[in-house]
């Protein structure tokens, strides 16, 4: 476990893999830390050079008081990867990780060969939907949404097994004020514009179940970058590197091939 200093936050990252392996950045969800990412892990090619990291808010991270901007959370990862020394890197992002790697993108393209964009689009939801949900953390804290939260993350079949109630404490243990923080975040962006100006590698992934960024918004995201790549995941929700880990790491693989990237 590694801390680095940013200043005004202090950001837990993990790297995996050799000094002089291909970089790769994952940014995680709302509400999930950087374990998401352990069930592909052990399925990704070797050689990697890993990062993955917990953004403001989350998991081992500090906290600050928010409410958080988009901007700020593109400047940690930033910051962050250019004190590791990650240039050139394949980013994937999910959900407001995904909002992450396109501002990243627009902001530093150097730092970015290509990216993934998981369960996301370029605007989510709507600034009433996300004031909602603010103000029910901030009144009975994240438990409040964990049950609805579920529901939208994954399909039906995941939610009987015995697997969902590691993610739902995963989710309740997040700070309730890191939670709120980055739905502010969220609900504040539009990228449409911005998204749209880009010109690198890109492929979207969606999962056929996801209540949260339905399909349908991850392929009019993707449509905005010319040339991009667009793969549904069947039999998953909004983690689908949780429900379908097999496909997702071979799907990140294959782009990874086809990018040039290994």
């Amino acid at each position: 476990m590694h801390m680095a200093d940013l200043g005004d936050v202090r950001l837990h990252y993990r790297i995996d893999g050799p000094e002089d392996g291909a970089p790769v950045v994952f940014a995680n969800s709302l509400g999930t830390d950087m374990r998401l990412w352990d069930p592909i892990m052990p399925l990704l090619p070797g050689g990697l050079r890993v990062l993955r990291y917990d953004k403001r808010g989350h998991g081992l991270s500090t906290c600050p008081s928010g409410p958080y901007g988009m901007g700020t959370l593109v400047s940690d990862v930033e910051q962050l990867m250019d004190h590791l020394g990650f240039r050139d890197a394949f980013f994937v992002g999910l959900s407001i990780g995904g909002l992450i790697a396109q501002g990243l993108a627009v902001k530093r393209l150097d730092l970015m060969r290509a990216m993934v964009l998981s369960n996301t689009g370029a605007k989510i939801g709507t600034k009433d939907m996300w004031a909602d949900r603010i103000a029910a953390v901030e009144a009975g804290g994240i438990e409040a949404l964990a049950d609805a939260t579920m529901e939208r993350w994954f399909s039906r079949a995941f939610l009987d097994t015995p697997e969902l109630e590691l993610w739902r404490n995963l989710l309740v243990r997040q700070p309730d004020a890191g939670y709120a923080g980055c739905s502010a975040a969220i609900s504040g962006t539009d990228f449409y514009a911005t998204t749209a100006t880009l010109r690198l590698p890109t492929l979207g992934i969606a999962g056929s179940e996801d209540g949260a960024t339905p399909p349908d918004l991850v392929r009019e995201m993707v449509d905005l970058v010319p040339g991009s790549k667009f793969h549904l995941i069947r039999k998953a929700g909004h983690l689908p590197c949780v429900e379908q880990p097999e496909e997702y790491a071979r799907v990140l693989t294959d782009f990874m091939r086809a990018t040039g990237h290994i």
